[in-house]
């Protein structure tokens, strides 16, 4: 029986999941820089310049969140700084 595998599965745009990680992961300094300029940054906002692609989206997500920063939640969706 074949069975999938699903580390080389296409995502959007054919990218596998590894360069779509390594995507977000790229675009995460620029996100930064921006929260500490403006104080947060609006999960819209996000979604746009990653240019709607879901997955990159919670990837950028789940690495601010690695890194110390408040993601929100559904109610206040943006990310800012984790305040003690």
């Amino acid at each position: 029986m074949d069975a999938c595998d699903t580390r080389i599965r296409a995502y959007k745009n054919g990218k596998t999941f590894g360069q779509c990680r390594d995507m977000a992961e790229s675009l995460n300094p620029m996100f930064k820089e921006e929260i500490e300029k403006n104080g947060r940054i609006l999960w819209t906002e996000i979604l746009n310049k990653v240019d709607h692609d879901e997955l990159i989206y919670k990837l950028t997500l789940k690495f601010l969140r690695r890194d110390g920063y408040d993601i929100g939640n559904s109610k206040i969706p943006e990310v800012k700084k984790f305040i003690l």
